[in-house]
């Protein structure tokens, strides 16, 4: 009873908020760096800033959830959801240095349409993280979540596809192993996209 008069901290919705638009950023970063290589520059550049303006929302949750003595969700649940949505925007920061790092010239269809499925996926983060500081929508809330997963399958399938096309039309083995990399971290972006859906979902069906 005590603990529900007590006032809840309502911060962390607006850091949950913030460190998912930095995330839409740098998936939309991302698919156009994808679109266009010799925006390399410019485009890893951005995506280190916009990572570590997200680093610093993470650091500002952790430390506000240290301080604060009701939350209005589980301790566990706001450091889950919070790293796993910073893992994202590291994945997305793999991409752009490996890409500068394995001195890739070519991007393959496959690779450009997994970053499309990459943005696709950190929208609908945003949007269901959004929806967390009031369930109005349990049912359209879960639908954001069980989209989220089928996109995260639909980059497997994409992967698979990519990797199958890869070891059967690439002769130089070098290629073969820098692009098998970075459709690898292309795919875990949307794993860890996935791993936040899970975390909303927990938090909508515990609240039902």
């Amino acid at each position: 009873m005590f603990g529900r008069l007590m006032p809840r901290e309502r911060r962390f919705y607006d850091l949950f908020n913030a460190h998912a638009e930095h995330i839409v950023r740098g998936s939309r970063e991302l698919e156009a760096l994808m679109s266009n290589l010799d925006e390399m520059e410019t485009r890893t550049h951005n995506i280190d800033e916009i990572e570590r303006a997200a680093d610093k929302v993470t650091h500002d949750t952790i430390r506000l959830l240290h301080r604060t003595f009701i939350t209005p969700l589980d301790t566990d649940d706001i450091r889950g959801l919070i790293n796993a949505m910073d893992d994202i925007l590291d994945l997305i920061q793999s991409v752009s240095e490996s890409l500068h790092l394995y001195d890739i010239r070519r991007v393959t269809p496959d690779a450009q349409q997994l970053a499309q499925i990459c943005r696709a996926c950190a929208e609908r983060v945003q949007t269901a993280v959004a929806a967390l500081a009031q369930i109005k929508d349990p049912e359209g809330l879960l639908k954001i979540c069980h989209e989220i997963d089928r996109l995260e399958s639909d980059a497997d399938r994409v992967m698979r596809s990519a990797m199958s096309r890869l070891f059967r039309d690439e002769s130089d083995v070098r290629q073969v192993l820098k692009l098998k990399g970075i459709y690898e971290l292309l795919e875990a972006v949307t794993d860890r996209c996935e791993d936040v859906a899970n975390i909303v979902e927990g938090i909508v069906l515990e609240s039902a």
